[in-house]
């Protein structure tokens, strides 16, 4: 992979299908609130709409941390707008669907499925000032989960919120937070 955690996002400019308009993306839309960038590997398949659905049914939720969601995958714009208006899994989505026939954005993030022009299963959480913080990516038949997005969001931004405090393994929100030190060592 080509990025890493705590490397700022690197420059593009795309075309993505918003709300049932054509509009302009760039990473300068990613920068001054959290963001996902949620990578798949084609329109009109399988576990790409289950997955897809599953955010969009966690979009609301997500508007409410202050967060914005960018799916991207290597189709064009033209087609995330048709997939949009055919299928009703689809057609629930209000966050931008990236069109990245390019392969700009995919290659930028280190995703690109060699000689396939694909993106992989790869979800990437950045900070408001562009940095990578979180990155999961999955092998071809595995669907990502977006409660545990959420859950995983909510951890990256309380640590930016409350620096000198982690978030332990099943971290929930209002839970109790860790303050590593020396006194922990060895008492965990």
């Amino acid at each position: 992979m080509a990025v890493s955690i705590n490397t700022e996002i690197k420059p593009f400019t795309a075309d993505a299908f918003y709300q049932g308009d054509f509009v302009k993306v760039s990473d300068a839309d990613l920068k001054g609130k959290w963001s996902v960038v949620f990578f798949y590997p084609a329109d009109f398949t399988f576990v790409c709409p289950t997955e897809l659905g599953d955010l969009a049914d966690h979009y609301e939720e997500l508007q409410k941390m202050g967060v914005e969601v960018y799916s991207v995958s290597t189709d064009t714009h033209f087609t995330h707008k048709a997939w949009h208006d055919s299928s009703e899994t689809i057609g629930k989505i209000n966050y931008y669907m990236v069109g990245d026939q390019t392969g700009t954005i995919t290659n930028n993030f280190g995703v690109m499925r060699e000689g396939q022009g694909l993106a992989d299963r790869a979800t990437f959480i950045i900070d408001p000032q562009g940095v990578i913080q979180a990155i999961e990516v999955t092998a071809e038949g595995i669907g990502r989960d977006a409660s545990d997005l959420v859950r995983k969001i909510k951890a990256a931004q309380y640590v930016a919120a409350h620096p000198g405090e982690v978030c332990p393994a099943k971290w929930q929100e209002g839970e109790a937070t860790l303050a590593p030190s020396l006194d922990l060592v060895g008492k965990i």
